[in-house]
C-alpha cells in the first residue's frame, strides 16, 4: 500500500490532510516536532522530524512514496531538506501560495520568494509534483480576530474594505488529497480560493452572524495594527499583509468595486463546491466563543 508523508501535520491544513487521507484508507505518516502533543488520529503513524534538522528527515522518508510538503522552517533549511525529500519521494504536493508569479526571479514578498524558490527546486529535481497556490486562509480570522471577539463585540482592525476570497482549510486539504492519491495532477499549479469575494468588514459580520453577536468593525491606523500583527507573526509577514490590504483597499474594492479573484478549482478537482466563509464561521463558531 502506498505510504504518504505529511509534513506540517499539526497545522490547520496538514491536520485536515491527515484526516482525509485516513478516511480513504491510505497509510499516513505524520511528521511533527513533538509527537507526544500532536493529538493526531491513532491510525496515523506519528514520527518526530524537523525541516530545520535535515538528518531527521531520513527516518521519516524511509519507505514513503509521496510527500505533502508544508514549509514551516527558515529559508536556510531549504537546500539540505529538499535534497533529502526529492531523493526519496516519487511524488510531491507542495503547499505554496497565490502570490507566487512564474518566471520572475524577484517576487513581491519574502514568503513569496521562499515559496517560489522551493517550487523551482522541486521542478528541477524532475520528481513529479503538484503545487497548490491558495489565497487567503479563512483560518486567519481565528488568529486575528478571535481574541477580540471573545473579549467583546468590537473588532479593531485596519482596512475594512480590503477584499479577499477566504478558503476553508478543508477544501485546500481535499484538493491536496486528490493530488496525492490520483494520477493526472503532475505539473499542475492550482489556484485555490473560496467561492466569495468579501471585505474584511463583511467577514467580521459573517462571524457575528454565526455566533449570534452583532460584531462591529472599528477601523484602526495601519501603524497600530502593525504592532498587534508583530505579536502574532514575523515583521516581514505583517508588512506583507498591510501592504497587500492597502493596495486592495485603495486600488481595488474601495474605489472601483473590484472583487478578489475567485476560482472554481476546488469544484473542478473534488466535484464538490467550495465551502463559503459562512460555512467556515459556523464550523469554528465555538473557537470565537470560548
Amino acid at each position: 500500500m502506498e505510504s504518504i508523508l505529511v509534513t506540517g501535520a499539526t497545522g490547520n491544513v496538514g491536520r485536515q490532510v491527515v484526516s482525509q487521507l485516513l478516511a480513504k484508507d491510505v497509510r499516513v505518516r505524520a511528521m511533527v516536532r513533538t509527537p507526544e502533543s500532536a493529538g493526531l488520529p491513532p491510525q496515523a503513524e506519528v514520527m518526530r522530524g524537523d525541516l530545520t534538522v535535515s538528518a531527521s528527515l531520513d527516518r521519516c522518508l524511509d519507505g514513503v512514496d509521496t510527500v505533502f510538503l508544508v514549509w514551516c522552517a527558515p529559508a536556510t533549511a531549504v537546500a539540505p531538506s529538499l535534497e533529502r525529500i526529492v531523493a526519496h519521494a516519487r511524488r510531491i504536493v507542495f503547499l505554496s501560495n497565490l502570490t507566487v508569479r512564474d518566471g520572475i526571479e524577484e517576487q513581491a514578498y519574502p514568503i513569496t520568494t521562499l515559496h517560489a524558490r522551493i517550487e523551482r527546486l522541486i521542478e528541477v529535481s524532475a520528481v513529479p509534483c503538484t503545487f497548490l497556490r491558495p489565497g487567503a486562509f479563512a483560518t486567519n480570522a481565528l488568529i486575528w480576530w478571535a481574541p477580540q471577539v471573545r473579549a467583546g463585540e468590537v473588532v479593531r482592525w485596519p482596512y475594512p474594505g480590503a477584499v479577499t476570497s477566504p478558503i476553508h482549510e478543508r477544501d485546500i486539504a481535499a484538493v491536496a488529497v486528490r493530488a496525492l492519491c490520483e494520477d493526472g495532477h503532475t505539473g499542475a499549479k492550482y489556484i485555490l480560493t473560496g467561492p466569495q469575494s468579501l471585505t474584511q468588514r463583511d467577514q467580521v459580520r459573517t462571524i457575528g452572524d454565526a455566533i449570534g453577536l452583532p460584531l462591529r468593525f472599528e477601523e484602526i491606523p495601519p501603524e497600530s495594527a502593525r504592532g498587534e500583527l508583530m505579536n502574532m507573526m514575523p515583521a516581514s509577514i505583517a508588512d506583507m499583509l498591510l501592504d497587500a490590504w492597502q493596495n486592495i483597499e485603495y486600488a481595488g474594492s474601495a474605489t472601483i468595486g473590484k472583487p478578489a479573484p475567485v476560482t472554481s478549482t476546488v469544484t473542478e478537482i473534488t466535484g464538490v463546491p467550495a465551502r463559503s466563509f459562512r460555512d467556515w464561521a459556523v464550523d469554528h463558531a465555538v473557537e470565537f466563543q470560548q
